[in-house]
């Protein structure tokens, strides 16, 4: 059963999250039906200017960056291993060229304090308003096995999103975790 967690009550694995299990980013207007939808694989999770926040990245080449540049929120979601496939598709194809949400199988659902929409099928999902993005700048990578990941110069832009709300099943909740 899904139900509201707290935000400071939210317990995850950060790293398995985004590697291995992935998220769904979407931005637009849940009402108005005008919104995309991306798998994504990195970011982060934390406290920014003693706010909750997730952090994620999205490439101006992808659909998604038009939506995450006009509308000022988004969601994430988690969904269980059974929807991987679905996940390989909405992150392999463009809603620029087709509706792949609907081809995917999954079911837009509104998510509590933001217009964006989440999915019904999702395990967690959270509800973030933009506060602060940012362009990644190459001279700036302290690593140079990072440019690695930029064969073609298409640099994300980076978007810092104040958690506004969280749905997710239990185990998602630190208060339904026993000691």
């Amino acid at each position: 059963m899904i139900v509201s967690i707290p935000v400071d009550r939210l317990l995850v694995r950060p790293h398995f999250l985004w590697n291995h299990q992935w998220l769904l980013l979407t931005s637009g207007d849940f009402r108005s039906g005008h919104f995309n939808t991306m798998t994504v694989a990195w970011g982060s999770l934390g406290t920014m200017w003693h706010r909750p926040f997730v952090q994620v990245v999205v490439r101006p080449s992808r659909h998604t960056y038009t939506f995450m540049e006009k509308y000022d929120t988004f969601t994430l979601c988690a969904f269980p291993e059974a929807f991987r496939e679905a996940l390989q598709l909405l992150g392999s194809v463009s809603g620029r060229d087709e509706d792949k949400i609907a081809r995917s199988g999954l079911h837009a659902a509104a998510c509590p304090g933001v217009e964006a929409p989440g999915f019904e099928e999702a395990e967690l999902m959270i509800g973030a308003r933009k506060i602060y993005r940012y362009d990644l700048e190459p001279e700036q990578f302290l690593d140079s096995d990072i440019e690695s990941n930029y064969p073609g110069g298409d640099y994300h832009r980076v978007y810092f999103g104040e958690i506004l709300s969280v749905q997710g099943v239990s185990c998602f909740d630190a208060d339904s975790v026993s000691s």
